[in-house]
């Protein structure tokens, strides 16, 4: 079986019975040097059109006057600054700005968070999801209890969550944040369980509260909502049930137009989050334009640096960090890995990098809690990315109903959600499992309204379902050995510390 390579990881959406390798293009793993950032950033703005960049200084100071004048005699101009954790979003034409500003007493580092121009020119897959139809909906048999949609939910038992709800739903006075392409609140399973005041709109670094700002555009992507859905559907008799059905979820739109998540939005995502008593966050994607940042690259250090100080801060100000590990069947845990689709918001190239000195942001950040995705059937989903000491917890995220099909009466192997406009759908990829431990750590934090982030963590981890690797991994079997999984059943590369339970996450 060959690994699927999709431009992000938001999502996969394979038709049922389709291999995951031919329901998305897949690019070869080649070894080759890839052209360095600060050339790309460069290039990008050779023309005077202006990039936008991170400015990181020391923090819980303010930005001094001189840095700020230093900022605007390199060309630069000041959109906001994050004082409490020292990062400045700044735009600039200058093509050397970043070069001039670093050697300016007092930064740190800098860097530009893109290879193309203000607004983005490329345009990012984001995936489409296969829509519920009325037919389907209407053939779901309904079990007294449930909401209608819920015997299509293979995921909740899976991880015990319909046992789970029927000791608790979670609390309302917990706040999940979808940091995301946007939440569409009207939705009739969202809106019950919305909570306004912790949503907003970050795409340009900066906040915007303006009523409905956190909801996707019409032609943007459906992936927030989704993930919404997944986590904290209401169970209210119509649709589907989340994972925490009791628990609030906000919108946090950091992914602008063209679908591209870039380090100033996520900055300004995190900081939203810290701000207004958000007890977890879910990230179901990665920082774009590098899929890895690489800290021997003066660029890309300064967006690990910056997304580090905001995913810390948050954490600080109590909450749990929750992150998808990947769709691309990588070991995160390797000596090397070919990095085929950076910068992507620009002209990507082969790269090799060193997973230890290179990180996908913010899954791979301190503190973060790393989810791997499972089938129907319990295993390693066939494109979740995997590695021992990376992944922290294993939880459903779907995969080709031909390598694990669900026990009737679901139908699909991929995972139903919310969809804008008072739909649902199915979609699939570790973007899924990340909201299921992120609904599992809300309900943690309801049976525990006083626990720590690191204690909910410590219980997250506790609570899982120990399950051993899978040896040999053929999930396609062609009598080919698909991944290698290393360690003990309660850690190890495909599960980490094991599947996660909703169930104890109530009782214990």
């Amino acid at each position: 079986m060959t690994a699927s390579h999709p431009r992000h990881r938001r999502a996969l959406v394979i038709p049922a019975g389709m291999a995951v390798a031919t329901a998305l293009a897949f690019l070869p793993n080649t070894a080759a040097t890839a052209a360095p950032a600060a050339d790309g950033a460069a290039s990008a703005s050779a023309d005077g059109t202006p990039l936008s960049y991170v400015v990181n200084v020391r923090g819980g100071h303010g930005t001094s006057a001189q840095v700020k004048e230093a900022i605007g005699r390199a060309g630069g101009t000041v959109v906001t600054s994050y004082d409490k954790i020292g990062v400045i979003v700044v735009h600039s034409s200058d093509p050397d700005f970043a070069k001039t500003v670093r050697k300016v007493r007092g930064v740190q580092s800098a860097g530009a968070t893109r290879t193309a121009p203000l607004p983005s020119a490329a345009t990012t897959d984001m995936g489409t999801p296969k829509v519920l139809s009325a037919a389907e909906a209407a053939e779901a048999e309904a079990v007294e209890g449930q909401d209608p949609l819920q015997p299509l939910q293979w995921d909740l038992p899976a991880i015990k969550a319909d046992r789970a709800h029927e000791k608790s739903l979670g609390s309302p006075k917990v706040t999940v944040a979808v940091i995301d392409t946007g939440v569409d609140d009207t939705h009739p399973d969202i809106a019950p369980n919305f909570d306004r005041d912790a949503s907003v709109n970050c795409v340009s670094g900066k906040p915007d509260t303006s009523e409905g700002a956190w909801r996707p555009g019409p032609s943007e992507s459906a992936h927030g909502t989704h993930v919404a859905g997944e986590i904290a559907a209401a169970k209210n008799g119509v649709g589907m049930t989340g994972v925490a059905p009791g628990v609030k979820v906000s919108g946090i739109k950091v992914s602008n137009p063209d679908g591209f998540f870039y380090t100033e939005a996520v900055v300004c995502g995190f900081m939203w989050a810290a701000e207004h008593g958000v007890d977890v966050t879910n990230n179901s994607y990665y920082t774009d334009p590098w899929y890895f940042n690489c800290k021997n690259d003066p660029d890309q250090k300064a967006l690990v640096e910056a997304v580090t100080r905001a995913s810390r801060y948050a954490e600080r100000k109590g909450a749990v960090n929750v992150a998808a590990a990947g769709n691309e069947n990588y070991d995160l845990a390797a000596d090397e890995i070919t990095d085929p689709s950076s910068p992507n918001d620009s002209t990507p190239s082969d790269r090799v990098i060193d997973p230890s000195e290179c990180y996908d942001i913010p899954t791979q950040l301190p503190g973060v809690v790393t989810v791997a995705a499972t089938g129907a059937k319990g295993l390693k989903s066939s494109f979740s990315n995997y590695g021992r000491g990376v992944v922290d917890i294993a939880a459903p995220g779907g995969d080709s109903t031909a390598y694990q099909k669900p026990e009737a009466p679901a139908t699909s192997g991929l995972i139903l959600g919310t969809l804008p406009g008072g739909k649902w759908g199915y979609m699939a990829g570790t973007s899924m499992a990340s909201p299921h431990v992120a609904g599992v750590a809300a309900l943690i934090k309801s049976t525990h309204p006083h626990a720590s982030p690191a204690l909910v963590k410590a219980l997250l981890y506790a609570e899982a379902d120990a399950t051993a690797c899978t040896d040999p991994y053929d999930i396609d079997a062609d009598g080919k050995v698909d991944a290698v999984c290393e360690g003990p059943k309660n850690r190890n590369g495909f599960y980490g510390w094991g599947t996660a339970d909703a169930l104890d996450a109530v009782t214990r």
